[in-house]
């Protein structure tokens, strides 16, 4: 399988696992929390039969990656970024970032710039900044944080069952545009990963990623759910697409945090029409 090396903890090599198919320009997919690359399955075989490069990698403590005790901030997962663009030597390259994965877009392209990169794309994401403060009045109090780490700390395997129940809005959306055996699926990953990993992840939430968005100059596409429970898009979607000069918001209606998969149709419509356009 393919690896590639980011850094050392100890005795041993921290790895990143990816995979690289097609050709033509490339499309780099990151991932969501607690998942890993697996869960692009509903957009890599679209992106392929267009043409494209598609990468897929799975952070640090997920997926087939290593789970190192260190380095779930955000400051590492745009290093780490780093490490899987220039190793593959990536050029004229979209960043498509999905909830968590979105903060590695933002830092990536504030600390590295878009020398490699060409597009962006916002999927759900964790941007512009979710903890609550005196200028970011419309965060979250950081006692939600606290209280969902006391939740992964005394019963993990519990813990995300809730979060995915929301996460696809299952109550609405189970049976009709997800089946149990998806939710299962994807249970079956996120509690696969790290403890650590999984756990030290909710601090990083917390990342101001303003002054990234800021700098960005690329093409840049916003999807977002109006349905999101996990990241609502008034605190969301919408300001990283006002705070992103240029960019263009695409809201789709009744759809949950997890709509790469339960949307995947409209995701990978506005995707392909973004990726076409000169």
């Amino acid at each position: 399988m393919p690896y590639i090396h980011v850094g050392e903890e100890n005795s041993g090599s921290i790895e990143l696992y990816y995979e690289d198919h097609g050709s033509g320009k490339p499309v780099v997919l990151i991932h969501g929390w607690p998942l890993s690359g697996a869960s692009w399955e509903r957009q890599v075989p679209p992106l392929l039969a267009a043409g494209y490069r598609v990468i897929t990698y799975d952070r640090r403590g997920f997926g087939q990656s290593s789970r190192p005790a260190g380095g779930y901030d955000y400051e590492t997962f745009a290093q780490d970024l780093h490490h899987v663009l220039t190793r593959l030597d990536l050029r004229e390259t979209t960043l498509i970032g999905f909830s968590m994965g979105g903060g590695e877009v933002a830092r990536y392209l504030g600390r590295h710039g878009a020398e490699r990169v060409s597009r962006a794309v916002f999927i759900a994401a964790v941007t512009p900044c979710l903890l609550k403060g005196t200028d970011n009045p419309d965060g979250v109090e950081g006692a939600v944080f606290d209280g969902i780490r006391k939740a992964i700390v005394t019963d993990r395997p519990a813990f995300l069952s809730g979060f995915l129940a929301d996460f696809y809005n299952v109550d609405l959306l189970g049976g009709k545009r997800i089946s149990s055996q998806a939710i299962q699926y994807s249970w079956n990953v996120a509690v696969a990963a790290s403890p650590r990993g999984t756990l030290d992840c909710v601090s990083a939430w917390g990342t101001d990623f303003r002054k990234d968005l800021e700098r960005i100059e690329v093409p840049t596409l916003v999807i977002h759910g109006d349905a999101d429970r996990i990241l609502p898009i008034g605190s969301t979607g919408i300001r990283t697409h006002q705070m992103i000069r240029g960019s263009h918001l695409v809201v789709v209606g009744g759809a949950p945090h997890g709509l790469i998969w339960t949307h995947a149709e409209n995701v990978n419509h506005e995707l392909l029409q973004f990726l076409a356009r000169q």
